[in-house]
């Protein structure tokens, strides 16, 4: 089967409404994050060589390099959420007749819950920072496409709290609660202030509109 990142965008959309688990909310939040990334690179290629940005130019470079980086890490992660929450689907389906039967269930799905959690820990962290990229892309770049420096950030936000919400629903589930715990702090410290820092950027954007 191809990967989500090689099918059209038609295909992708039909598959998020089919009654398919997968692709789902955590696929659907790399992207977001993806499309943010891939954004920020975009106001970077418009400003990069052009007379009036030369000021900027090197660190428009330096900006599009990390940018890329990001857009890389993010489309990995669209077949990373599908492949653990198939993985997980799968633990749910082993056999529980008998006592034994269910303690291997039950550390099963344990073990994979974990790696379920950190997924889209792991999104969430690329995903802020998209949006502390697209300040730079927004303050700096080319303002021709400022607006599309704004969307980056709108996007990296959507899907950096899209992300939470799956950290959220394994964490939850997970019966190890010293990890649980860890993770959701490191969740709340990738969270924090980025509701703020992304109201930031969209007003920055707006005024030079």
């Amino acid at each position: 089967m191809n990967e989500i990142k090689d099918k059209s965008i038609q295909t992708f959309i039909d598959e998020l409404a089919s009654k398919a688990p997968t692709p789902g909310g955590g696929s659907a939040a790399a992207v977001m994050g993806a499309q943010a990334a891939a954004l920020i690179s975009m106001v970077c290629n418009l400003t990069i060589g052009k007379p009036k940005y030369i000021e900027v130019e090197a660190e428009m470079q330096a900006l599009l390099v990390k940018s890329e980086a990001l857009r890389e890490r993010l489309t990995g992660m669209i077949k990373a959420d599908v492949d653990v929450f198939d993985r997980l689907m799968a633990t749910y389906g082993l056999p529980k007749d008998s006592d034994e039967q269910k303690a291997v269930r039950s550390e099963a799905i344990q073990m994979v819950l974990k790696e379920a959690t950190l997924v889209p820990l792991s999104c969430a962290k690329a995903c802020a920072e998209t949006i502390a990229l697209g300040r730079i892309a927004a303050d700096k770049g080319n303002t021709g496409v400022i607006s599309d420096a704004g969307v980056a950030v709108m996007a990296g936000y959507g899907a950096l709290k899209s992300a939470a919400l799956n950290v959220y629903i394994n964490t939850g589930g997970l019966k190890d609660r010293a990890f649980a715990d860890a993770k959701l702090a490191e969740l709340e410290t990738i969270l924090n202030g980025a509701d703020v820092a992304a109201e930031e950027v969209y007003q920055i954007v707006k005024a030079k509109l």
